[in-house]
């Protein structure tokens, strides 16, 4: 869902907003534009965080939440 979220964003800043367009088919020519140069350029993530990236993650995250239960989101409210 992020990187969904991410496209649109880029889409936003770079497509809609900075031109000030005022057709709605000026503003889908140039949207499918940007969808074809994306699709054009577009590689794959090269993934450095592995498996055990992960489990150190949660093992801080464990032990952060255990010396410090009131900070955490999952502590129940007083």
């Amino acid at each position: 869902m992020n990187q969904v979220k991410i496209y649109f964003s880029v889409g936003q800043r770079k497509v809609v907003i900075p031109n000030g367009l005022t057709d709605l088919n000026e503003v889908a020519d140039r949207l499918r534009a940007f969808e074809d140069r994306c699709n054009a350029t577009a590689q794959p993530f090269q993934w450095r965080f592995t498996t055990s990236d992960l489990d150190d993650l949660l093992a801080r995250l464990d032990r952060h939440t255990a010396d410090h239960p009131e900070e955490s989101s999952a502590a129940p409210a007083t």
